[in-house]
C-alpha cells in the first residue's frame, strides 16, 4: 500500500518512482507516479497490460518507446498514450542526461472488476527482486520465479516475448514447479515502497494535484 512521497527504486534497470497519488490516496482517479530514468535506464522488456491503460508524459529529458511496434522519441511536453492490450516498450538511451516522466495508470473502459493497485503491487515485487540480487542484469528474475510472477498477474502484465505458445507451455510447467520450491509470486518484504520523500510541487503542480 503506498501515499504519495513513497518511492519504488529499481537499482538494476534505472528506474527510480516517486508515488503522486498510490493505492491509499487515489481515490476513483489514476494511480500517478514522477519516474525517473537514469540514463541508459529500460523497462524490464516488451509487454502489454490486458485490462490497464498507461500515459506518459515527459517532463524533463527524453524517452524512447515503441508502441505498437512504432519508435517514438518524447520530449518535455510530449505524451503517449497506451491503450489495453497495445505492445510497448521504453528507455532512454541517453548516456548523460536522466528523463523525468509522469507516469499514470488507470482501469481500461469495462475493466471496472480489475484491481488496478495490483500494477503497483507487481512493480514493487520486481523492483525488490532487483534490489535483492536476484535478477540478471537487465531485471529479469529466474525462469522460475518469473513463471510464478507471469501466472499471479495475467491479468495485470503480459511480455511478448517468448511466443505465447511457447509460453503457455512453459508456465504450465515452470509456475507449479516453483511454487513447489518455494517461489512467492508476492512477497511483503519485496513489494512494500523503499523509502519516502517530499515531493517537489512543481512536480505535483505538473499532475495537477495541486493549484500550479
Amino acid at each position: 500500500m503506498s501515499r504519495c512521497g513513497d518511492v519504488y527504486e529499481n537499482k538494476v534497470t534505472g528506474e527510480y518512482a516517486v508515488i503522486l497519488r498510490g493505492t491509499e490516496d487515489r481515490g476513483h482517479g489514476p494511480g500517478i507516479a514522477h519516474l525517473t530514468a537514469r540514463p541508459g535506464a529500460a523497462v524490464v522488456g516488451e509487454h502489454f497490460h490486458p485490462n490497464l491503460t498507461e500515459r506518459f508524459t515527459v517532463l524533463r529529458g527524453r524517452l524512447d518507446a515503441c508502441v505498437a511496434g512504432k519508435t517514438l522519441s518524447l520530449g518535455p511536453g510530449q505524451s503517449a498514450t497506451v491503450e489495453a492490450g497495445i505492445a510497448h516498450d521504453w528507455w532512454n538511451s541517453s548516456k548523460t542526461e536522466e528523463a523525468h516522466v509522469l507516469v499514470e495508470v488507470d482501469r481500461a473502459p469495462g475493466a471496472d472488476n480489475v484491481d488496478p493497485n495490483r500494477f503497483e503491487l507487481l512493480i514493487g515485487m520486481l523492483f525488490g527482486l532487483a534490489n535483492a540480487g536476484k535478477v540478471d542484469r537487465k531485471g529479469r528474475p529466474s525462469p522460475l520465479q518469473a513463471a510464478v510472477i507471469a501466472r499471479e498477474f495475467a491479468d495485470v502484465i503480459v511480455f511478448t516475448h517468448p511466443p505465447p505458445a511457447i509460453q503457455r507451455v512453459a508456465l504450465a510447467i515452470l509456475a507449479p514447479l516453483g511454487h513447489l520450491l518455494g517461489y512467492r509470486a508476492i512477497d511483503p518484504d519485496y513489494c512494500k515502497p523503499h523509502g519516502h520523500v517530499t515531493p517537489a510541487p512543481e512536480i505535483l503542480a505538473r499532475a495537477g494535484l495541486v493549484a500550479g
